[in-house]
């Protein structure tokens, strides 16, 4: 049976025309793939392999050389915290947002909280320095963060998934 719907192959396959190989779709399908489940099980690194004409093992290479992959034993939680590590948001207290976030979620760095609802990550840089110390939630930068309003955001996603 197939872990991948025919909906995620099909949008795999309309990356096809614009690279110049099937293997150069590798990192496309495992963004698809990885957004859609959360995670990228074994079993779909094997269908996308077949899909781009490659060995599971190569594909495993390049998924397992970026950090924001989950595989199956690891899988993200429904929301991606990110605390930004740079040295402007460490100089404006990052470290202490971050701390306060796995004291407030009872994780650390990595790891999604019991309920499964927020994967809690650091980033070496998101690129808003205007407002550090910052964060990037669901792809949204949240700047000039406080543990104050690190409370607040915990609130506000505590609200969403219970």
């Amino acid at each position: 049976m197939s872990v991948l719907t025919d909906d995620l192959k099909r949008k795999i396959e309309a990356y096809f025309p614009r690279y110049p190989s099937k293997q150069a779709v590798a990192l496309p399908a495992l963004h698809l793939v990885h957004d859609a489940m959360r995670c990228v099980p074994l079993a779909a690194l094997r269908e996308i392999a077949d899909m781009l004409e490659i060995s599971p093992a190569e594909l495993h290479d390049t998924m397992s050389f970026y950090g924001f992959f989950k595989d199956e034993q690891h899988p993200l939680g429904k929301t991606r915290l990110w605390v930004c590590r740079s040295l402007a948001c460490q100089l404006r207290g990052a470290e202490d947002v971050l701390n306060h976030f796995c004291e407030k979620l009872e994780v650390q760095p990595g790891e999604t909280t019991k309920d499964g609802a927020i994967t809690l990550e650091f980033a070496e840089c998101i690129g808003a320095c205007e407002g550090a110390p910052c964060v990037l939630l669901k792809d949204e930068a949240m700047l000039d963060i406080t543990t104050e309003k690190a409370d607040r955001l915990i609130e506000e996603l505590r609200k969403k998934y219970d």
